[in-house]
């Protein structure tokens, strides 16, 4: 369907021949600075606009609990990820309510999604116990780096590259 709409734009454009709404994502209303009008339910449900892997939290978290059971994937550069982007997130908030803030930076944008899937490639992240934390923790602190003092609204996917180039 993508490459179709890519070939005939007008299909997506004109009519009512495709359900789309395009509009700001949660995140990029954080960037303004000011907590989405989503709440914090929504965004974990998915009911949301957004990217794909951005918008049901649940979702994510399901399919991450069963890689962890069946011994997949560790749950240290997760662990380590999520906790520095929180961590950092309450010390950068931009709002009156820290806590909230925390909430919104966790579920928005594709932090889920980066912290449980990405991060944890098998042939790009570090197989010691003790790297895979440094490598969390370095991953979340350049997350929030490009996050709060950059123009991009995101950082996960840049943060996800910088890391691997250290991983030997």
């Amino acid at each position: 369907w993508p490459v179709y709409l890519i070939r005939y734009p007008q299909v997506g454009t004109t009519g009512n021949a495709v359900d789309m709404v395009a509009g700001a994502t949660p995140l990029h209303h954080m960037q303004m600075p000011a907590l989405p009008e989503e709440s914090l339910m929504d965004m974990f449900l998915g009911n949301i606009g957004g990217c794909i892997g951005e918008v049901c939290t649940l979702a994510l978290l399901a399919g991450a609990a069963f890689l962890i059971w069946k011994g997949i994937i560790s749950v240290r550069i997760p662990a380590a990820y999520l906790g520095t982007v929180a961590v950092l997130t309450l010390i950068f908030s931009k709002g009156d309510n820290a806590f909230a803030w925390m909430m919104y930076s966790l579920l928005g944008g594709g932090v889920m999604l980066g912290a449980l899937f990405m991060a944890t490639d098998y042939v790009t992240s570090p197989m010691e116990p003790k790297g895979m934390i440094i490598f969390g923790v370095g991953i979340g602190v350049i997350t929030i780096l490009i996050r709060e003092f950059g123009a991009y609204p995101e950082g996960i996917s840049f943060a996800i590259l910088i890391m691997n180039a250290t991983v030997p």
